[in-house]
C-alpha cells in the first residue's frame, strides 16, 4: 500500500537541505537568535513581495492577528465581525483583548465572509471586519473595504492562508490597511516552528506594531504600550527567506496540481470542487471539496494509504468555547453545511503526478 504525505514536508527539505542547513549555521554561528539581520531582511523581502509598505515579522499567524487588534485598540465592549468558519484563532484573539466576536456567514461558492452578511451586523461598538482568506482564496476585499469606509471601521485581512494569491492584480496583505499572515510549516510559505507576519499601508501604524511586538517598548526598558512577546525568532527568519527564493516556483506547482485535481474530478457530481473568481488567484493552501459521503469516503481513502483533514468540522459558533454568545444550529446555515462536507485531500508543490492520480483515482470509485 502507498503511503502518500498530506504535505510533503521532507520533500522540500531535501530540496533544500544545503541552503537551509547554511542559513541555520550562519545564524548559530553569529548567536544572533533575536532579532538578527535576516528578520530585517526577510520583512524588506515580504514587503517587496507584496508590495505592502510595510511588513513586521512575528511569532505566529495568531500573534500577527493579536498584534494588529492591539494596534487599532480594540478593547473590552468592542465588536468585531467575522467568520464563523475558519480556525479558532480569528475569533480567539479578538476575545482575548475582551471584544466580542460577531459573526456573519459565508458565501457557499467561496467559503468566504458574505459580503451581503455584514452590514446588518455592524453597531455603534463594531471595531473591525476581519474576512479570511481561506483556503487560500483572497475574500471579497472592494465589497468589503467600502463597507468598512462607510461605517468608519478597520479592516484586517486574515491572510493566513492565502499568502502569495493575487486579488485584481495586487497581492494578498496589501489590501487593506491592516493584513496577518502566518509562516506555520504547512502553509504555502512555511517555517520550521511557528511564525507570522504583520502588513500595514500606515507608518504609524507600523510603528506602533514594532514597539508592541516587544513588550511596548519604544527604547529598551522604556515602554509605550502594553505589548507582548511576539518576535519571529532569526533562525526562523532565515530558513523563511530560503523559502523565499522558491516560493514562486512552488505556488505554480501548487496550482497545477489543483488544475488537475478540478480536471479529473469535474466529471463527478456528487462532488463539489473549488470555485476561484476569475479576478482573483488560489495558493491553494488546502484543496478541499465537498461530499456528502465524507467519513465514508475518509474510511477508504485511508485504507488505501490517503490521508485527509477536515477544516473545518464544527463551525465556531458552534463550539463551547463560544456557548457563552448564546448561538444555536441553524443561525449559520451555509457554514454549518459546508463544514458537514468539506474535506482535504493531499496538496504539496513536491506531490508527484503518479500519486496525484492514484488519489483521483480512489476518489473517484468511492463517492
Amino acid at each position: 500500500m502507498r503511503k502518500i504525505e498530506f504535505i510533503d514536508l521532507k520533500a522540500q527539505y531535501a530540496a533544500y537541505k544545503d541552503d537551509i542547513d547554511k542559513a541555520i549555521e550562519k545564524v548559530c554561528l553569529e548567536s544572533s537568535f533575536i532579532m538578527g539581520q535576516q528578520v530585517r531582511e526577510l520583512e524588506n523581502r515580504l514587503s517587496e513581495f507584496t508590495g505592502s509598505p510595510h511588513a513586521i515579522s512575528c511569532s505566529s499567524g495568531t500573534d500577527a492577528l493579536l498584534l494588529a487588534l492591539m494596534a487599532i485598540g480594540v478593547k473590552d465592549g468592542d465588536e468585531v465581525i467575522t467568520t464563523p468558519f475558519t480556525f479558532i484563532a480569528t475569533a480567539e484573539v479578538i476575545s482575548l483583548l475582551g471584544a466580542k466576536p460577531v459573526f456573519a456567514d459565508i458565501d457557499e461558492t467561496t467559503y468566504n465572509l458574505d459580503p451581503g452578511k455584514i452590514e446588518e451586523k455592524i453597531t455603534e461598538r463594531t471595531k473591525a471586519i476581519v474576512p479570511v482568506c481561506l483556503y487560500g482564496q483572497v475574500a471579497d476585499m472592494d465589497e468589503i473595504n467600502a463597507i468598512a469606509a462607510k461605517h468608519g471601521i478597520f479592516v484586517i485581512e486574515d491572510a493566513c492562508q492565502s499568502f502569495g494569491a493575487e486579488y485584481k492584480g495586487k497581492k494578498s496583505c496589501n489590501l487593506s490597511k491592516l493584513s496577518c499572515t502566518s509562516f506555520f510549516p504547512s502553509k504555502p510559505l512555511g517555517c520550521y516552528g511557528d511564525g507570522g507576519a504583520v502588513f500595514t499601508s500606515d507608518a504609524e501604524l507600523a510603528e506602533k506594531l514594532k514597539s508592541i511586538r516587544v513588550h511596548g517598548q519604544t527604547q529598551r526598558y522604556y515602554h509605550k504600550y502594553i505589548g507582548i512577546n511576539g518576535r519571529l525568532d532569526t533562525i526562523q527568519a532565515a530558513i523563511l527567506n530560503v523559502k523565499m527564493d522558491h516560493l514562486e516556483e512552488e505556488l505554480k506547482k501548487r496550482m497545477e496540481i489543483a488544475e488537475h485535481y478540478s480536471k479529473n474530478l469535474v466529471e463527478k457530481k456528487d462532488i463539489v470542487l473549488p470555485v476561484i473568481k476569475k479576478d482573483r488567484t488560489s495558493v491553494y493552501a488546502q484543496y478541499s471539496i465537498r461530499v456528502k459521503n465524507r467519513e465514508l469516503l475518509i474510511k477508504k481513502l485511508n485504507e488505501a494509504g490517503i490521508p485527509t483533514a477536515v477544516h473545518y468540522p464544527k463551525p465556531l459558533h458552534l463550539q463551547e468555547a463560544y456557548s457563552y454568545l448564546g448561538l444555536k444550529n441553524g443561525d449559520f446555515p451555509v457554514s454549518e453545511k459546508v463544514s458537514s462536507e468539506i474535506l482535504s485531500i493531499p496538496m504539496s508543490p513536491f506531490l508527484k503526478r503518479e500519486d496525484q492520480d492514484y488519489i483521483i483515482e480512489n476518489i473517484m470509485k468511492n463517492v
